[in-house]
């Protein structure tokens, strides 16, 4: 037998996994730390109270930027407060994620997803027991935590969280996903259709359905935050325009003062 007869054909290459968070968590800018305020997003850990058999394992609440975590309702459920992060989102992205978070998000870690478990364990054996490096690895917990909450609800969208919603349909998320990656390229419907490997009429409407707004408007309101932080970073319009996938800096310039003339009219 030759050895040409006898050859086999290579394996075929795996594609690589889509992953859903990186281009956004580099949009938000998030920073994360200990406190005990709630000044900024929440994260808030809460255990069993002492002696209370009203509540097994530990919860995680998520708490809107500015709202306090309600103590009264975790002690009502046999719960004490425990440790608290902020989440403080510098980048341009950070008003679009914050609109995901409107009302407060208990999630019971024992039927969370399996990460979010031991990302909490491992903090919470570090605060009861620490070992060396103590300070640097409590400096990046609340980072840790943070990329596995986001984890948890794309694995475990939950009710108007349209953008979770999103990034959890494998077909929505390759668009977002090309969004998110490349927001100045000229996206047509069409293309991002294609990227979701689905007609332009089915994409555009499940496109709606799942992340509540059309792809044009969601793509648009990506490129003014982007836009809007590039100009108040000091960037001229023109290059900002040209970074951001506008026709040039007079419809940015329009584009900005529609948003802020919006924006005037909601405040009075």
């Amino acid at each position: 037998m030759s050895l040409k007869s006898a050859s086999r054909p290579a394996p075929a290459v795996q594609p690589a996994p889509l992953d859903r968070l990186s281009a956004l968590l580099a949009g938000l800018s998030p920073r994360v730390w200990l406190s005990e305020g709630s000044a900024e997003l929440g994260m808030h850990i809460a255990r069993p109270s002492a002696g209370s058999e009203a509540a097994r394992g530990c919860w995680l609440t998520v708490t809107p930027r500015g709202q306090k975590l309600d103590t009264d309702a975790l002690h009502g459920r046999g719960l004490a407060p425990w440790l608290s992060f902020e989440v403080a989102l510098d980048g341009p992205v950070g008003p679009l994620f914050q609109e995901q978070f409107r009302e407060p998000l208990d999630i019971a870690l024992d039927e969370a997803d399996a990460a979010l478990g031991q990302i909490t364990r491992l903090i919470a054996g570090e605060v009861q027991t620490p070992r060396c490096g103590h300070p640097l690895l409590m400096n990046r917990a609340g980072d840790i935590l943070l990329i596995g909450l986001l984890r948890h609800l794309v694995a475990s969208p939950r009710g108007r969280m349209h953008l979770f919603n999103g990034l959890a349909d494998p077909r929505m998320a390759r668009a977002l996903v090309a969004i998110h990656t490349h927001p100045g390229f000229p996206w047509s419907v069409a293309a991002l259709a294609q990227e979701a490997g689905m007609s332009r009429t089915s994409f555009a409407q499940h496109f709606r359905a799942v992340v509540g707004m059309a792809p044009v408007g969601y793509l648009a309101r990506l490129r003014l935050a982007l836009a809007k932080k590039r100009v108040q970073d000091g960037v001229g319009l023109k290059q900002a325009a040209r970074e951001t996938g506008y026709a040039g800096p007079s419809t940015l310039s329009r584009a900005l003062h529609r948003e802020q003339a919006q924006t005037q009219a909601c405040t009075q």
